[in-house]
Parts: structure tokens; sequence; C-alpha cells
């Protein structure tokens, strides 16, 4: 059980370290007011991802991959991922000042994160996959015992790399230059509105 524990948490730091929408945003807005945005834009993901863990472990992603659900989810997904990216690619060419209210950006941070996560259609098919990714690894048919294992060792994992992505952009914020910082807000606008282009596709 121990080894299938450590298995959970190798497949969740690959699943949180994949550059994406979360740590584009959580660069974004760490660029800006620091550490404590960074952070939260992480821990914000976690509702999301808790969401979707729960949900894929117990069968009942495969009930929501349907185009009822997956059409609406993806155009709110490819709205919301091309008005960042336009906010981002805004913030190269003008670069912001840390917000004065510290209050107001942490609590948008939070629910930028908890937005991304619940809203990206991807889950659904990165949890329905989940059972083969079991069997892979020795749990062919997992009790509820392997599933609540697997949770914990998905979400510690998660949890751990909340601080270390936030750590690892507020050193990046104090160490670059103000070039450096236009760049990565330019980076980050290419790949949110690649990413909305890419679920736009998706309803094609």
């Amino acid at each position: 059980m121990f080894s299938f524990f450590l298995a959970a948490l190798l497949l969740g730091f690959v699943f949180n370290a994949a550059p994406g929408a979360v740590f584009s945003e959580t660069l974004r807005r760490g660029l800006r007011d620091g550490y404590r945005p960074a952070l939260l834009v992480q821990i914000g993901s976690l509702v999301g991802d808790a969401t979707w863990a729960a949900l894929g472990l117990t069968g009942l992603a495969l009930l929501l991959d349907s185009a009822q659900i997956r059409y609406p989810l993806t155009l709110a997904s490819a709205l919301y991922l091309a008005w960042l990216g336009y906010q981002s690619l805004r913030d190269a060419r003008c670069p912001p000042q840390p917000s004065a209210d510290d209050q107001a950006a942490a609590g948008g941070a939070f629910a930028a994160g908890a937005a991304l996560s619940l809203s990206n259609p991807q889950n659904i098919v990165y949890w329905a996959a989940m059972g083969g990714a079991m069997a892979a690894i020795g749990v062919a048919q997992p009790t509820p015992t392997h599933l609540a294992v697997f949770f914990s060792g998905f979400m510690l994992s998660s949890l751990l790399w909340c601080f270390i992505c936030a750590g690892l952009v507020d050193w990046f914020r104090r160490a670059a230059s103000l070039l450096w910082h236009r760049l990565t807000y330019a980076a980050c606008g290419v790949m949110l509105l690649g990413l909305a282009g890419m679920s736009a596709l998706e309803l094609v």
C-alpha cells in the first residue's frame, strides 16, 4: 500500500508540474504581487483538483464525459483563458504595479485558480483514464481503501507543489529584470491564448 501511495504522489507531481493555465496565471499574478497571490492561485486550483479527483476515482467522470457537459464547460474555459491571455499580453506591454488592495488581490488570485481548475475540460479525460493508470501500477480492481490512499497521495503532492511553485515564482520575480518580466508576461499570454484556441477547436 505504501508503494501505491508513492505512485499516487509521483503522479500528482507530474500532473501539477506540467505547464498549463494554472501555472501561467500563477506566474502572472506572482510577478505582480509576489509570493502570497501566487500561492493562492495554486491553492485555489486545489478546489478543482480535489473535485475532479473525487469524481474520477468514484467513476463519475465517465458520466460527465458527454456533450451536454463538455461543450458548455469547454466554451467557458476557452472564454476565460482568452480573457486571461489578453490581460497577460496587456501586462507585457505595460507591466502592472503591485496591487494597492492586498486582500482583493489575494481573493482574486484564489478565485482565478479555482475557476481555471474547475473549468478545465481536460480534467474529465485525465480522471476518466485514471483507472487504466491504476491497473498499470498493479491495482486492476481498486477497493475503497485504494481510492482513499490514492486520493491522499495525489492531494498531498498537489499541496506541496503549491508552496514549491509559489516559492519559485517569487524568487524569479525578485531575481529577474524588467525585460524578463515583460517577456514572461508575453509568454504567459501566448500560452493562455493558445490554450483558449485549443479549447475552442474542440467545439468544432
